[in-house]
């Protein structure tokens, strides 16, 4: 026997079914809401003229990480690879790597 479960979603203003969920962030602090369309077309009339005179702010990169000594992950992957180890392309290195690494540099 199949089973299809489906998920409802309902506006967080108004109960309505058939709403999604919108982001927005005020004062460095983000919220998120469920609204229906006619909802979201109200919340975007709202702000507008605020969203006209505003700047957009973009998303800010994370850098690599380094360990201890300077080095990033992806500098030791690169060595450990080059040196004929098995090295995962993302997740843990193995402490064997990275002991290899250290003892030579």
């Amino acid at each position: 026997m199949a089973q299809k479960v489906i998920t409802l979603i309902s506006s967080d203003l108004s109960g309505a079914e058939g709403a999604a969920e919108y982001s927005f962030a005020l004062d460095g602090v983000e919220y998120a809401i469920d609204l229906t369309a006619k909802e979201k077309d109200e919340l975007d009339k709202a702000l507008a003229r605020f969203i006209e005179a505003g700047r957009k702010v973009g998303a800010r990169g994370r850098k690599a990480a380094k360990s201890a000594s300077g080095t990033s992950a992806a500098e030791v992957r690169a060595w450990g690879k080059e040196n004929g180890y098995s090295v995962p392309d993302r997740g843990r290195i193995p402490a064997e790597v990275r002991e290899a690494f250290e003892a030579t540099n």
